[in-house]
């Protein structure tokens, strides 16, 4: 029976990394700041949780190495076009075939959008990294950005925050913190991304009443 050589994750990272400059197409909210962000957390959590490192930074890097707008009718298909596209790479670079299903698996079902629940816990710590990219003050600022981008005002004018109106996030930027993203920490799955989720989400409410004394 022969022996896998230890596998080189930092060699592999470099290589993911350089891959994604070369052939990924990157949008207001997900560039390679985000990617690098999403690895961070996804490292942390998975160290925390005695995950296989091998499966969660593959998929952590390469979550997006495929983007659809969000305003695409394609977008449902976005995670599983990147996962489909990160298993060619890895295969094609000689990633050991004991892992690619696992990957796989961690990208098709990080997407919000996809609907498609984790199996593992590997995947279930990308998508909790994923989306603790999308609170605290970088998704403020991400959530911005891509409001803008899409030509979405920031607010009612007469009803920043959807007091006495159904929220329309279609429309107003400020009504996807409530239609999203504050219901993102009871959707977490593991108990270090719930805590820090709660933590950002925090930051984010402090935000929202700032903005509401300015705009009176």
């Amino acid at each position: 029976m022969s022996v896998q050589p230890a596998l080189n994750l930092h060699a592999w990272e470099e290589r993911f990394k350089s891959h994604l400059l070369a052939h990924a197409s990157f949008d207001a909210g997900h560039d390679l700041e985000h990617i690098q962000r999403v690895v961070l957390s996804a490292r942390r959590i998975a160290l925390q949780e005695n995950a296989e490192l091998n499966v969660v930074l593959p998929a952590a890097w390469l979550h997006d190495c495929v983007i659809v707008p969000k305003d695409s009718p394609l977008r449902k298909q976005a995670s599983r076009l990147a996962a489909d596209a990160a298993k060619v790479f890895l295969e094609s670079g000689g990633y050991p075939e004991q892992h690619l299903d696992a990957i796989h698996h961690a990208i098709l079902t990080h997407s919000f959008s996809a609907g498609i629940p984790p199996e593992t816990l590997e995947a279930k710590i990308v998508q909790d990294a994923d989306r603790l990219d999308a609170l605290g003050s970088i998704g403020i600022a991400r959530c911005l950005m891509l409001g803008g981008s899409m030509g979405r005002a920031l607010y009612h004018p007469q009803d920043p925050f959807g007091e006495s109106r159904m929220h329309d996030d279609l429309t107003y930027t400020i009504d996807h913190f409530f239609v999203k993203l504050f219901k993102l920490p009871s959707q977490m799955h593991t108990q270090a991304a719930r805590e820090e989720a709660e933590k950002r989400v925090g930051v984010m409410r402090q935000f929202l009443e700032q903005l509401g004394r300015e705009v009176g």
